[in-house]
């Protein structure tokens, strides 16, 4: 097909009228063409390259990446390139090919990338083990484009043998290899960088930034359900680690930021987690609008959706351009990005108002093998009237956490909760047949009343469970066991669930039916005194032992800090 419209030129910041060719799903020919005053283009709008969100975990959504696609065509996302490791972390090899196999039956453009830590640490239990042999498997394979983010930071900078094998399998096979560095500086990121590893996605402050930027990484700016990083990384003045060592900055770092031209410093816009109550509502469209609105330059900011990721994982398509995937959108404006039409290979799979492909379901069988838990299970004994206990502290759109103390009361024998305080209890529940449950406290959600739970609980997905009192904690574990993976949430006055039968995580529903009931959720943590904006998303990163300061597995309380296990009771 053939038609003229004007275009967004990415490799040269252009805009002009063009006749566009398409064959084979392919750009044939992108030829300009100069107006007459009687004529005009055949499509009203700008047409601009698909988005391409290079970093996202499709699970985090709680729906299959076929009801991903669709959802996500609507907002103008054409391609993702998605890490499995949360679904790896429960099924395997099988898992991650239950993805691969769901994706390809949609017209929508998903990359893989090997889950490169499967688990993420050996502090913790998963269904599966992903060992060198199984990540050169999937290396192998036409739509795994990357090595998964290299979560184990310690394993890398310490030489482990079957971590360095890893990495040395995807630079056989021509792969960039994602990172996961949060907070690591110095001779340790040296240590971490000769590797090869080349993009991070965790940094939280300018100052992090700037030493990974110049030090060689490309910089992922998160835009998600909880961790949203955006806002502080974007908005520099604000940010206290610029403030306190401005007087360092020489005068080329000064001029870039009185400036504002330092978009240059960021590579990607990513969305790593995105639940979906957020995504019906916008994707990589609505993130643009607020990086514009953070002072970043319009076409820097598509840049970083389109042809930077494009370029970085070696995929034809991110432009439009005389041979490659003829993946764009019609957009009525670069600056508001209301998407009008989405194509993909040519061919238009949302024409503004339908989604014009239909949706296949995943095949599943239970994955929560535990048995039912009784309040006892969540208790945590102490022979005295009163002790002091290690509190992890949740922060609202952040992933890391802070180490707390308090001093908390013993009633026979049982050590309570201070609800007035905000120290809750929080518990993780092994859900692979060996029962263990792990208690601990924890401060920032704020419950008056009632738990939540859940089997999302990153990376191994165990049940992590935060309540005022260990019989309504009870309750909504075994809730979960019942529904075979989900999140509920339980109290005197109401109880209620969404069941995620997909290995825990994921739904067969579409969006908006998932959204729904993540919203009547939301909700009631609400109605239970939790102001958080992403209760049950910041409480699934509770259990992701790789980022600082303390969190908690099936195993015991962990200091992220320094790699190890440490007491809930501090004597």
């Amino acid at each position: 097909m053939s038609f003229t419209a004007y275009i967004l030129d990415v490799i040269t910041d252009t805009i002009y009228p063009a006749k566009i060719t398409i064959e084979n799903g392919l750009f044939k020919e992108i030829t300009p063409i100069t107006l007459d005053e009687k004529y005009g283009v055949d499509v009203e709008g700008l047409i601009v390259p698909g988005f391409i969100d290079s970093h996202i975990h499709i699970e985090s959504s709680m729906i299959t990446p076929a009801q991903f696609a669709k959802i996500a065509v609507r907002h103008g996302t054409t391609a993702v390139v998605c890490d499995p490791h949360e679904i790896a972390n429960v099924l395997g090899i099988e898992g991650v090919e239950s993805m691969i196999e769901n994706a390809n039956q949609v017209p929508f453009n998903f990359y893989f990338a090997a889950p490169s830590c499967v688990p993420a640490t050996p502090f913790e239990t998963s269904g599966a083990t992903l060992d060198s042999s199984d990540i050169e498997y999937l290396l192998k394979k036409d739509e795994i484009v990357a090595l998964g983010e290299m979560m184990n930071f310690p394993g890398v900078i310490n030489g482990d043998e079957e971590v360095i094998r890893k990495i040395e399998l995807a630079k056989q096979y021509g792969k960039p290899i994602d990172g996961h560095a949060p907070l690591l500086s110095r001779d340790d990121l040296d240590k971490y960088l000769a590797q090869g590893i080349s993009t991070d996605h965790e940094c939280s402050n300018i100052i992090e930034v700037l030493e990974k930027k110049l030090k060689g990484m490309k910089i992922m700016v998160r835009d998600g359900s909880s961790a949203l990083n955006m806002e502080g990384l974007f908005d520099i003045y604000n940010d206290d680690s610029f403030l306190k060592y401005e007087n360092e900055f020489n005068v080329f770092f000064k001029d870039i930021f009185d400036n504002k031209i330092y978009s240059p410093l960021f590579d990607f816009i990513v969305s790593d987690d995105k639940h979906p109550n957020d995504l019906i509502n916008g994707h990589l469209n609505l993130s643009i609008k607020k990086a514009i609105n953070l002072g970043i330059d319009v076409l820097k900011a598509i840049h970083m959706v389109t042809i930077n990721p494009a370029q970085h994982y070696n995929l034809n398509c991110g432009a439009i351009v005389e041979g490659a995937k003829a993946d764009f959108i019609v957009l009525e404006s670069i600056y508001d990005c209301n998407v009008l039409k989405t194509y993909i290979g040519g061919e238009c799979v949302f024409d503004g108002e339908n989604v014009l492909f239909d949706v296949p379901e995943i095949e599943f069988e239970n994955s929560i093998n535990a048995s039912k838990k009784t309040a006892g299970d969540f208790d945590i004994h102490y022979d005295g009237d009163e002790c002091e206990v290690n509190v992890i502290e949740s922060l609202d759109g952040e992933l890391l956490t802070k180490k707390l103390t308090a001093r908390l009361q013993v009633k026979d024998g049982i050590v309570q909760p201070d609800i007035d305080q905000d120290v809750l209890k929080i518990a993780v529940v092994e859900r692979y047949g060996g029962n263990t449950v792990a208690n601990a406290f924890i401060k920032g959600f704020e419950l008056k009343k009632g738990a939540i739970a859940s089997s999302v609980a990153h990376d191994s997905h165990n049940i992590i469970v935060i309540g005022c009192d260990s019989e309504t904690m009870a309750q909504a574990v075994n809730q979960i066991i019942d529904d075979g993976g989900g999140i509920s949430i339980v109290s005197s006055d109401f109880n209620h669930s969404l069941p995620l039968p997909i290995a825990g995580l994921m739904s067969n529903e579409d969006a908006y039916d998932v959204a729904h009931d993540v919203s009547v959720l939301r909700n009631m943590a609400k109605d239970l005194g939790c102001q958080l904006e992403a209760p049950f998303l910041t409480m699934a990163f509770m259990a992701l032992l790789v980022i600082p300061s303390i969190k908690i597995s099936d195993k015991g309380l962990f200091d992220g800090d320094n790699f190890e296990f440490m007491d809930v009771i501090i004597d």
